[in-house]
């Protein structure tokens, strides 16, 4: 702060300014003559009357409120002042966070009270109270400070939630979502025709851009977006279905989205899926899937499937049991050795291409983390 000149206060010649609020805590400037004033002269000062019934509270340096009485002297030679100067009957302590305040009215919204007792944006509001939970005092949230005793408030820090959009982690002060929301505020288009998969620990669904995620279950949950209707150049243009799979198999394959198409090479049977997306983590966001489909299936076992291009972790580190090939229709693809165990063996009455591509899923999450 400014020092006064002792002279021109002597001399009745200064003229000071002061930072005036109301009830709102909105300030406005007040000039004012005596760097020595009184209550009543700061309340003047501020436009009021004698006949009216005045509270004058000056903030200290401290962020405490003092109450001014009118014949009480204020020095402000070493000072601008800041004040809130209301017309009231009363005024009524509270404590912010421990700290005193007086207040010149019987109702203050949460705003206020944020302002008053500087809280940050990255901290709630609570009215503390006795063998009932704290209240959350929002900002237009209003609080009576009538009742008898002194209300407490105090600040804690906002509770968040996570949500995975791909590789976006996204951080949101509310509970629940909406999924376009996510997808938004992640920097995707959420009018592409994706195929929207929500992983929870409870499992995965596929979801709508309206659904609502509940951010409260455990764990970080995960939105997956497969784009539809990829164009894949010549794949897109020539699909080849050289042999048949079971109705069951293309309803599936046509839901996805995804080009596909079964070729037979040197007399092996292969399924292509093309736009395949897989986890973050890898080399790569999206392959050609390829899976070796058994002349006797599905009494025979499908094993095994095949990626274009070679999926190394992000970390350029190689993938465990991928080190195999097979030439498909003259392009080198990479083998991942996964297979079923005794424990869940194929079942030719309920295993298919679906239930294949879940195990491929599992186990393409499985050296991701994911």
């Amino acid at each position: 702060m400014t020092d006064v000149s002792i002279s021109a206060v002597d001399n009745g010649k200064s003229r000071h300014q002061i930072e005036v609020a109301d009830e709102t805590l909105t300030f406005r400037s007040v000039r004012i003559d005596d760097l020595t004033p009184t209550g009543a002269q700061l309340a003047a000062a501020a436009g009021f009357k004698p006949a009216q019934s005045v509270v004058v509270l000056q903030f200290l340096p401290n962020g405490e409120l003092e109450d001014i009485r009118d014949t009480e002297v204020v020095d402000l030679r070493h000072s601008h002042g800041h004040f809130i100067i209301v017309e009231t009957d009363a005024i009524y302590p509270i404590t912010i966070d421990g700290q005193d305040f007086q207040w010149p009215a019987t109702i203050i919204t949460g705003a206020t009270l944020r302002k008053l007792g500087e809280v940050p944006a990255d901290k709630d509001l609570y009215l503390e109270r006795v063998d009932e939970p704290d209240r959350l005092i929002g900002a237009t949230d209003t609080v009576n400070l009538s009742k008898k005793g002194i209300e407490s408030f105090i600040s804690r820090q906002k509770k968040t939630w996570k949500l995975q959009v791909q590789d976006v982690v996204l951080v949101f002060d509310e509970d629940h979502v909406k999924v376009r929301d996510a997808i938004v505020k992640a920097g995707y288009d959420p009018d592409k025709p994706y195929i929207i998969t929500l992983k929870t620990s409870a499992g995965k669904e596929d979801v709508t851009v309206d659904y609502i995620v509940d951010l409260t279950r455990p764990g970080i949950e995960k939105i997956r977006l497969t784009p539809g209707g990829i164009n894949n150049g010549e794949a897109q243009n020539a699909l080849r279905h050289q042999f048949n799979l079971l109705p069951v198999d293309d309803r599936f394959l046509n839901s996805l989205g995804l080009p596909w198409e079964t070729i037979i090479d040197n007399g092996t049977r292969w399924l292509l899926i093309y736009g395949y997306r897989v986890p973050e983590g890898y080399s790569a966001s999206e392959i050609t899937l390829a899976i070796q489909v058994p002349t006797g299936y599905p009494a025979a076992e499908i094993d095994m499937f095949f990626t274009l291009p070679k999926l190394l972790l992000r970390s350029g580190a190689a993938v465990p049991q991928t080190e195999g090939n097979a030439v498909i229709a003259g392009t080198t693809y990479s083998r991942w050795s996964r297979h079923r165990t005794s424990i869940a063996p194929w079942n030719p009455a309920t295993d298919n291409i679906q239930s294949h591509l879940a195990l491929v899923s599992g186990a393409l999450e499985k050296d991701v983390g994911a």
